[in-house]
This record gives structure tokens, sequence and C-alpha cells, in this order.
């Protein structure tokens, strides 16, 4: 290559030359900035983080279809303000871990620059999410945990006002655990003596120190070997005392994996024989779980958040309990769970709440919006102005139980609701049988 043919290729560089680049370069990075923000400005950006895998990944099976039908839903704008604004739901797994729910709720705050949270399912998940946002300022709704261990187990005093400005959770209580068990378990006839296994973890600490005086004064003889940490392995020193007391009740609010070893154990050793009611929260939820223990799953009763028998529509969707539960079905050959109504009234709420805004991209007036919300989600209704304490609206759980399904079915069990304490509308469609009937 001769030297005048480089040259006639070869931008001589000049002072002229390098303020035109610069410009030019300038015009297009601002351009870019621009279209960046407004693209932010028009999009509502919404955190959703729940367990899809892990020991709690029964809670997030069904997220996945869920998100989707509000993804579709969503897809031509949600309008609030006078304004259609574009939708992104960012949905992050927690992996079961409350350390990695705060990172992801951190990072959906500080780098993805996100409008609303929404949390679901468990302590382990929601409070350190709730936690992130409160001290970052950034409005967020739960549900499924019991309320007092999101309020009391986050540091809120009983009788002292709320600490939460940004936070919100909606839900089931000790209140309405009380009223269900005490109705369900008046259904059969027992000597009224109930072994419990309370975890030392959010949900069991609550629940001990709440639900266990309750009832007690309803006649029940509460047998509490004390805590146990999750994760243990041998449970005989509590399966002799409840032999040993003869109980003829078993309530308990342990992870999956904890409830599956003790109840083999419990079978082994000869407890289950004495069992007349076996009344499981938190496991027992999904049929995953009873499948998993084969013949000792049957008869195990459980309570349901949310039930495809809920005679309310989802207001983003437009679908009923029945509509919900048979489209999960077709979609994934799977069995519905209670979770697809619950994670579905968490988006119901939400963006009830957002379209109530006077400002979506204001969160204080996204928090102002939660504080007053009144709306009827497809798990029921949700009012942050009457509830128990600031900050939180209660719900039901209903009286349920886990029985073979008649011949032909396509799920080897069926869901049946046995009670309706906290929800007439709810229709009762089993009678509840004893666990060894």
């Amino acid at each position: 290559m001769t030297k005048d043919h480089k040259e006639t290729n070869s931008m001589p560089f000049t002072r002229r030359g390098f303020m035109a680049a610069t410009a030019a370069g300038g015009m297009t990075l601002a351009i870019g900035s621009r279209s960046a923000l407004a693209q932010a400005d028009d999009t509502i950006k919404v955190g959703f983080i729940s367990p899809r895998t892990g020991p709690l990944a029964g809670f997030g099976q069904t997220d996945g279809y869920v998100l989707d039908l509000a993804r579709k839903a969503l897809a031509g704008g949600l309008q609030a303000g006078g304004k259609t604004w574009k939708v992104e739901i960012i949905d992050q797994d927690t992996q079961s871990d409350p350390s990695r729910a705060g990172q992801l709720a951190k990072d959906l705050i500080n780098n993805r620059g996100i409008d609303l949270m929404l949390a679901v399912s468990t302590p382990e998940t929601i409070n350190p999410v709730a936690d992130a946002c409160e001290a970052a300022g950034v409005p967020c709704l739960s549900t499924v945990m019991p309320w007092e261990a999101w309020h009391f187990g986050r540091g809120a005093k009983p009788g002292a006002p709320s600490p939460f400005k940004w936070t919100y959770h909606f839900g089931f209580g000790v209140g309405e655990f009380h009223k269900t068990y005490v109705s369900q378990w008046n259904l059969i006839k027992t000597n009224k003596k109930v072994g419990v296994m309370y975890p030392n973890d959010a949900d069991g600490n609550a629940i001990r120190a709440n639900l266990a005086p309750l009832l007690a004064k309803d006649g029940f003889t509460i047998v509490d070997p004390g805590p146990y940490e999750n994760g243990t392995s041998d449970y005989s020193a509590q399966i002799a005392l409840f032999k040993r007391e003869g109980v003829e009740i078993f309530s308990s609010f342990p992870i999956p994996p904890d409830f599956a070893a003790f109840w083999r154990q419990a079978a082994q050793q000869g407890l289950t024989r004495k069992i007349k009611i076996c009344q499981v929260a938190k496991t027992g939820l999904f049929p995953s779980d009873i499948e998993a223990l084969g013949k000792l799953g049957v008869n195990v009763s459980s309570a349901a958040y949310w039930h495809k028998a809920f005679p309310y529509k989802s207001p983003l969707t437009g679908v009923s309990g029945t509509e919900l539960a048979d489209g999960y079905e077709a979609t994934s050959g799977k069995q519905w769970t209670q979770q697809l109504g619950a994670s579905l009234s968490l988006l119901d709420a939400g963006f009830d709440a957002l379209k109530a805004s006077t400002d979506v991209k204001s969160k204080e007036a996204v928090a102002k919006a939660l504080s007053t919300l009144k709306t009827t989600t497809i798990a029921g209704k949700v009012d942050f102005t009457s509830g128990p304490v600031a900050n939180v609206s209660p719900g039901p759980i209903i009286g349920t139980q886990w029985v073979k399904a008649p011949e032909g079915s396509k799920f080897a069990l069926d869901y049946v609701v046995t009670e309706n304490v906290t929800d007439p509308n709810v229709p009762a469609s089993g009678k509840l049988i004893p666990y060894n009937g």
C-alpha cells in the first residue's frame, strides 16, 4: 500500500475534526439517555419475590403460571391517573434463603428502580424483603404468613404505634387459626389433648406465644415439648412425650422436610395410630407434600388461605377460582394448589393500589394508596382501613382435609373444605374424617 493511498483514506486529526466527533458522540449519548429516561417515565416496574426452589419451593411452584396470566392482562398497559402505563414485572427466586431474599430486594430497589415491591410466602421470604423496603423507602405489599410473625417479628411492639411507613401485609393471623382450629377440631370427638410442634423460627414463635394460649382457654390441653430447630433429624423425645401424654390431636407449623421426617418416625414408633386429627400448617398445603408421604398423608388435615371453591374473581385477570385451577392443571399437567389464588391475590391488590394512587411514580403516593386500600381479590376482601393493627389487613383460613380422590379421578388426592367459620361465603364440601378413620 502506498503512502498516497494511506493519506487518501485517512482523516487528518485536526481540532475541528475532534470537536465535530465529540459533538456527534455527545448527541448520541444525549439521545440515548433521553430515550432511556422516557422509557422509564412511561413504565411501572414491580418487583415480585417468592421461593421457587429449595425447601419452600411448593409455595412458588405455581408462580410462573400466575405471572404469565398477570403479564397477559397487563400487556395493553395499566390505566392510572388518567394515563396508560407500560408495566414490567421483575420476578425473582429466593431459593428459600432469607439472606438471598434481602439481597434480591436491595438489587431490585437500587439497580432496577422498582416502583412497588410484592413479596409472597413465609417469613423467610417476606420479612427480609419488607425490611429492605422499609429501610429504603419503597412501598411493599405481602401475603401468606401469619400477620403477627410479620408485624411483631419485625420489631413492632404490642399496643405501640406501627413503626412501619412503607410496608403492608394482608392475610390470616392467629385469630383466624384459632377460630378455624376450634371449629375443625370440634367436628370429631377427642380427649382434646393437642401435641404441638412449633419450630424456633418466626412462624413457630408467633404461634406459640399467641395461638397456644387461646386454644388452652377453649379447653384444649397443649402438650408442648419446646422449640426445635429447622432441619432436626431425630424426633424421638417429642414422640415419646406425645405417647406418654396420650395426645389425640397433633398440630404443627413445620417446613416440609421436617414434617416428613417427624411423621415417618411417628408412624414407626406407633404414635400415628393414636392420632385422630393431624392438623398441619405451612406443610400439608400442597399435594406434592402429601403425596410424598404415601399412605401416611391420607386424611391429614390442613387449612387453606385460598381454595378453588372461593367465590371471588380476580379483578386483574377476570378469572374465577375454578377457571384458575382448571387452567393451571391443563397447562402444567399438575394438580392445582392453594398458592395459585394467593399469589394472584397479591397481584390483584398490588395493581389495584397502583390504580388508586394519585401518582404511580411517587413512592409516598403509592404507600398512601396501600394504607387506604379496600378491594376484593380472588382470595377475598383486603381492607387496610380496619385492621387489627396499622399496616395489616386480616384474611380467612379455611379448614380442609386431604382425602382419597374418587375412583377414576385424574389425581390421587382430593382437597376438601370441611369448615368455613372465617369466611362463610366459601362452601364446605366434605365431612372431616378421623385420621385413622
